[in-house]
């Protein structure tokens, strides 16, 4: 890539970014826009959706920034939780990996590694501590429980804790087949919203419309009335199936206890002979839970993991069609050869430039931006118990699909793709790599101008929602009735920024213009995530920053890659000395990976016993435990089989259970 075509690229970018922030400036400021840049602010109320048009409302501010600029950590912890502080101390960590690029790299980066290792760690003991008691951690799954004849799951699990636990044992819940009312209940919950909307709004126009598509087509009925009728019939679906599925039990129950101390020994010691019986696992959060996941027999998840990692191998065949396409994009000779016809055309200095350095990075990121929710999808079918559990597996599955195909295809598309070869010879890839990385450096700095600079700004416009919000509004009549408030995008965005620190790392040394390009994509989505965790996220769930591991792995794998590379540079430059003195930086690296896993990872897969039993001794005398107690006992209720009362009692919503969901 020529040096014009990066500057044509750097500058349509540029221009797109600028122009996402004035627009973000003045739409986040309509009073139709609330449900879209603050929608996590407007469910609590704290954002108002109506108010009167004024001019001054058209004029750009940068007041956002200095709000975004000035949110504690500690506001982001108490909100959105540990999660998301870990979120924004990944751009702090790559900021200062960037800074000091140009000195002792490996051992800058080892020590700050070492530095959040250890913050993050005594943050998750500081909030653990912190916390009040929470249902998952007095409670576990236990899976693969032997039913005798003619006996239940209930009573099964019941005398087996009993006995074998007999001091600390409080109560369980039995799982069952639910998986058929989810989508019932889903559309009961959001029929029973729009209701209550529109009884709200009482002498609102929107109450009188077409029961058809869009509002446009059908007859005129009160929305009223016919969304109480179906509502009606909803829930008498929902409570047929309610009946059906209420004898439907699966080999496995959530099982609480007395004490956070009772629930780990359970958790960590075998519990039967035949090890495949009563198998334990860490139970999650009520609301992480996963309840699909239950309807899936062992055989089932078996063949689910078996076809994913099929499925995810076909995937990344499949994506070389497009980076290949790129490649091409990125030489005008092969792209002459390929059409012929376009040779006039090409010959325009403009449209060579964009060709060149513009579309093939911004071709990459459309079919990159498929990758996130089909990897959510196969996460799904997995098997896990929990949401989290999902998105940490898809955020691992898109870093190395992104590695992969962004990194490697692209690097070695014009060399070692088609060298067979070289795979089979493990000498050859220092020096494959070492003549190929360099030659994509423009390649990717302007990637990291469109999938990065331009994909921060359209995330703080939220296009694909305020265009979802704008054709609600003006096609269905929705105004503010229907909305959802987004979790942080954890499974895409930290890939993403891993990856650039992946290049950064990788090119510090081979291509440093890259370096200042990456150090404003890390400020920039510093302001703008903290300003979109301000207004526009809310917390779904919490792992006590279970997602910095896959950071720190990462960044071992980025320093690694790039002693390769060194290594194959200086054997390539004839200098033998220092390509041998380079050999120990690797082994190096991979024994400060070890020592790190030895010292922090433990803390990050469990809490030590210390923890435990202070929490405990502290419980003994919070005199709310007994309330918790009780709670604890209904915590991990299949919501499938609570009854639904929305129709009958206006604004109740879920009542009393169908079953009894802790069976003692």
């Amino acid at each position: 890539m020529i040096l014009s075509a990066l500057l044509t690229s750097v500058g349509i970018n540029l221009g797109l970014c600028l122009l996402f922030f004035t627009l973000y400036s003045i739409l986040r400021k309509q009073p139709g826009n609330v449900t879209v840049y603050a929608p996590r602010l407007a469910a609590e109320g704290k954002a108002q959706q109506g108010g009167q048009f004024n001019l001054e409302s058209l004029l750009p501010t940068v007041g956002w920034v200095r709000k975004a600029w000035q949110l504690s950590e500690d506001e982001i912890l108490s909100v959105l939780g540990l999660d998301a502080v870990v979120f924004m101390r990944i751009f702090i960590f790559r900021l200062w990996v960037h800074f000091c690029a140009a000195y002792v790299f490996t051992g800058v980066v080892c020590y700050l590694l070492y530095y959040e290792y250890e913050y993050i760690s005594s943050k998750r003991i500081a909030y653990f501590y912190s916390s009040k008691p929470q249902p998952h951690q007095f409670t576990i799954l236990v899976r693969g429980i032997p039913i005798p004849s003619g006996g239940t799951c209930s009573e099964t699990v019941n005398s087996f804790f009993i006995e074998n636990h007999p001091s600390t044992y409080l109560s369980h819940a039995v799982v069952r087949r639910t998986s058929k009312l989810q989508g019932l209940i889903g559309d009961t919950e959001k029929l029973y919203k729009r209701l209550s909307y529109l009884k709200l709004n009482n002498h609102t126009p929107q109450r009188f419309r077409r029961d058809g598509f869009l509002g446009i087509f059908g007859r005129k009925v009160d929305l009223v009335d016919h969304y109480e009728k179906k509502l009606q019939d909803l829930e008498d679906n929902v409570r047929l199936e309610q009946s059906s599925s209420a004898g439907k039990e699966v080999p496995a129950a959530f099982v609480s206890f007395k004490s956070r101390l009772g629930a780990a020994v359970a958790l960590h010691i075998q519990q039967a002979v035949n090890p495949t019986k009563w198998v334990t696992e860490r139970a999650p959060e009520p609301q992480d839970v996963y309840w699909p996941f239950f309807s899936d027999s062992f055989i089932k998840r078996w063949i689910c993991v078996l076809v994913v990692f099929v499925a995810c191998i076909a995937l990344t065949i499949l994506f070389l069609i497009p980076v290949v396409l790129v490649q091409g994009l990125t030489n005008l000779d092969q792209l002459e050869t390929w059409f012929p016809f376009l040779k006039g055309i090409l010959k325009l200095t403009f449209v060579s430039e964009v060709i060149t350095g513009y579309l093939p990075s911004l071709i990459l990121q459309m079919f990159l931006s498929f990758v996130p929710p089909i990897m959510i999808m196969f996460s799904s079918m997995q098997g896990y118990i929990s949401l989290s559990q999902i998105e940490k597996s898809a955020c691992i599955k898109v870093l190395w699909f992104t590695i992969w195909n962004i990194f490697f295809a692209n690097v070695l598309s014009g060399s070692a793709l088609y060298q067979v070869s070289v795979f089979l010879e493990p000498k050859k890839i220092a020096s494959v790599l070492a003549e190929a990385v360099p030659a994509q450096a423009s390649f990717f700095i302007a990637y990291v101008v469109t999938s990065g600079w331009t994909s921060l700004s359209s995330e703080l416009c939220r296009l694909v929602p305020l265009i979802c919000s704008f054709f609600k509004r003006v096609f269905s009549g929705k105004y503010g009735d229907e909305f959802e408030v987004p979790s942080i995008p954890y499974h895409s965005g930290i890939p993403k920024i891993l990856f650039f620190g992946l290049l950064g790392i990788t090119y510090f040394f081979l291509a440093p213009l890259i370096l200042p390009f990456l150090l404003v994509y890390y400020c920039m989505g510093y302001i703008i995530y903290r300003n979109q965790l301000s207004n526009v996220y809310a917390l779904q769930y919490q792992t006590g920053g279970k997602f910095w591991p896959i950071v720190h792995y990462s960044t071992i794998f980025s320093l690694v890659l790039m002693h390769i590379i060194a290594i194959g540079i200086f054997g390539i430059k004839k200098v033998p000395l220092a390509s041998s003195l380079t050999i120990p930086l690797p082994i190096l690296t991979l024994l400060f990976n070890e020592y790190c896993q030895k010292r922090f990872l433990p803390l990050f897969k469990t809490y030590p016993t210390e923890c435990l039993v202070k929490k405990d001794r502290e419980d003994v005398n919070d005199p709310t435990m007994a309330e918790f107690y009780d709670k604890l006992v209904t915590a991990y209720r299949d919501p499938g089989l609570m009854s639904l009362r929305y129709s009958r009692s206006g604004t109740e919503g879920l009542s009393s259970p169908l079953l009894q969901a802790a069976e003692v």
